[in-house]
């Protein structure tokens, strides 16, 4: 028998966190050579589901109806799951399927109404990037890795941001027919079969922000504007008219980072732009923000951003446009 895939679609739910994995799964029939998967959207309640979009969407089930066993049960995500507070048997449903189910889990913020259901208590799971700071603020039980595109716990799986719905629904493929037949469905889907690097090389959260008392926050800026600089804490600490041991005990305090680390982090922000603009080699990039030389970048930018430059410069160079290396 067919096995059944149920996405539970929110009120305003991002159509791709629906579209996305369904996609995947029914390219997976195809190249399976069979019906392997039951592609089943469950609402909230009975009508059309409204997307984000505008789109919407009919459902084959509503909660509480009677429906076949689910063997993958996993709730798509909305701009603002965070806030939706779903009735009490919606969430004993979600508990319900969870507990019935092979496997389980979410895609984007859907991981905000497993939590609600508690579901997450102690578990290891991802979300949007841009989500992380709301849940580890209202689940701080919950062990969140924030760069992963998608997380394994036991039975519970979990996605980060949107498109990475695309990226668990394979990884799904892969454990239920293979890596030939995964290979084969992403190939037809244009899309990476295991994508290079983590969710946050597409966010803008790694860069450091100005913060503290006005003293500071013109450090900060005048390093943000002029990263190529020598930025030791003494020229710092004569920047801001304060003794080094004075500014760097200061600094840690206001900004949470020492003044070393939070330079390392503006230089690896300016060298983002830079790679994105896809006009400067690497040598002149490191040139350009600070770094004693290309091999330098390369490791400090691997560290923070989880991918090299010259691959982060293919992949978000604006109009495609590369320096040579």
């Amino acid at each position: 028998m067919a096995k059944t895939v149920a996405i539970l679609a929110l009120p305003g739910v991002q159509l791709l966190d629906v579209s996305g994995p369904l996609d995947v799964f029914a390219q997976a029939n195809v190249e399976a050579g069979k019906l392997f998967y039951a592609l089943r959207i469950v609402a909230c309640e009975s009508g059309p589901i409204h997307s984000a979009s505008g789109a919407r969407l009919l459902s084959d089930w509503v909660v509480g109806d009677e429906h076949e066993r689910i063997d993958t049960f996993l709730v798509a995500g909305a701009p603002n799951a965070m806030h939706i507070a779903l009735a009490a048997r919606v969430l004993d449903w979600v508990r319900t399927a969870a507990a019935q189910s092979r496997r389980f889990g979410s895609v984007c913020t859907g991981a905000f109404v497993l939590a609600a259901s508690g579901l997450l208590k102690g578990r290891n799971i991802t979300t949007h990037w841009a989500a992380v700071e709301a849940m580890n603020r209202l689940y701080p039980e919950v062990h969140i890795d924030e760069d992963a595109l998608y997380v394994r716990d036991g039975k519970l799986r979990t996605a980060a941001g949107v498109t990475a719905g695309l990226d668990l629904a394979l990884a799904l493929v892969e454990e239920d027919l293979g890596r030939d037949i995964a290979r084969s469905v992403a190939a037809q889907l244009v899309m990476y079969f295991k994508r290079p690097g983590g969710q946050l090389q597409f966010s803008r959260k790694g860069d450091a922000e100005t913060v503290g008392r006005s003293a500071l926050q013109e450090v900060q800026r005048w390093v943000a504007a002029h990263p190529e600089m020598d930025h030791t804490v003494s020229n710092l600490a004569r920047h801001a008219g304060l003794s080094a041991r004075h500014f760097a005990r200061l600094f840690h305090a206001e900004v949470g980072m020492t003044p070393a680390a939070w330079v390392e982090t503006t230089r690896v922000a300016a060298a983002r732009t830079l790679l994105e603009g896809g006009l400067d080699s690497p040598k002149q990039v490191a040139a350009k923000c600070g770094f004693a030389n290309a091999d330098t970048l390369r490791r400090t930018f691997a560290k923070h951003m989880r991918v090299t430059p010259a691959d982060y410069r293919k992949r978000h160079a604006h109009l495609g446009l590369r320096a040579d290396a």
